[in-house]
């Protein structure tokens, strides 16, 4: 079987011998048709982020069409076209019994700690596959995972209808807690220094941070993971505001308690989504017409491409996603 497979740092091949997936008990195997590429795929294709070894298969945003099904599966059948949620919690710890499966202690990952989908065919857990209609294009399957990310994190923010709410990184994942803000009533304004980033989240209807009146927000989403912004944005926040900070680095940020305390702010970190609520709703409002996994896309690559599409990736203003076309039309 093909696969793109991380060999070195920086270095990716195409390998014919990927070992064939087996579908385990609750298994199913998956023909992959797209998958999207993040700021994750990039940390181990550049080695800051480890992973258990190589050669090594990366990639966790995508899905296709189920081609088997393991022992005991149920619900899910040949045939069906699927978006895979590439986290997996063991469902038994105390984070996971109080609903908080994005706390997992034994939260297994696709592509960091277990291998990914960039390949021909995966297995995965018959219960992280979300049965979509065959007429979704394959681009939108690549697309809904970090949807769903930026999706939770308004639901979770509990933005109020009509509120103005900064966001920091125009980034992929900036624009589409744009377009979730703007599907719940909110008006996102945008702080980005890349001019094609701010024109594409302008596009999908935020407006620049320099038009907002007033230099505070009750709602402020931070989205770069940038060490810099940190300061910036935690000074955007009004009295009684709150910070949601879903990019992350390594670096201290500074700020003093009194501060803290006397502008009541809250600080949340947001970590991915919670299954199965969240890939629920997500995909509800998707098919309600109130979201589209696509509509920052700016980058197509052929899964022969691979390499050119990581290695262009962090120029492109929008999404970058890897096609399979010409692997499933056998050549």
């Amino acid at each position: 079987m093909r696969a793109v497979a991380l060999v070195a740092p920086g270095q990716v091949e195409i390998v014919d011998d990927w070992p064939e997936p087996e579908p385990g008990p609750g298994d199913v195997v998956v023909q992959i048709r797209g998958v999207g590429l993040c700021g994750s795929d990039l940390s181990v294709y550049d080695g800051t982020r480890e992973v258990p070894g190589m050669p090594w298969v990366f990639g966790h945003e995508g899905g296709g069409d189920i081609v088997a099904t393991g022992p005991g599966v149920t619900g899910r059948e040949v045939g069906q076209r699927v978006v895979i949620e590439p986290n997996f919690a063991d469902g038994t710890c105390a984070a996971c019994l109080a609903g908080h499966t994005s706390a997992c202690d034994d939260r297994q990952v696709l592509a960091i700690t277990r291998t990914g989908i960039l390949a021909e065919r995966v297995a995965v857990p018959a219960d992280y596959t979300w049965p979509i209609s065959s007429d979704w294009p394959d681009v939108a399957l690549a697309c809904v995972e970090p949807l769903v990310v930026a999706h939770t994190a308004v639901r979770r923010a509990d933005v109020p209808v009509g509120a103005d709410c900064l966001v920091i990184g125009a980034g992929s994942q900036g624009q589409l807690v744009c377009q979730s803000l703007l599907a719940a009533g909110a008006q996102p304004y945008v702080l980005e220094p890349h001019p094609g980033r701010l024109e594409l989240a302008l596009k999908l209807g935020a407006r620049p941070a320099e038009e907002h009146h007033g230099d505070t927000y009750p709602l402020v989403f931070e989205t770069a993971g940038v060490p810099s912004v940190w300061e910036p944005a935690y000074n955007a926040v009004a009295k009684t505001g709150k910070l949601v900070v879903i990019g992350f680095n390594d670096k201290p940020a500074q700020l003093t308690t009194i501060d803290l305390v006397q502008r009541q702010i809250t600080i949340v970190g947001q970590l991915i989504y919670d299954h199965p609520v969240d890939f629920q709703a997500t995909l509800a409002a998707v098919s309600a017409g109130q979201l589209a996994p696509a509509q920052t896309v700016q980058g197509t690559f052929g899964v022969e491409e691979t390499a050119a599409a990581l290695a262009s990736v962090r120029e492109i203003a929008g999404k970058s996603w890897i096609e399979f076309s010409s692997w499933r039309d056998g050549s």
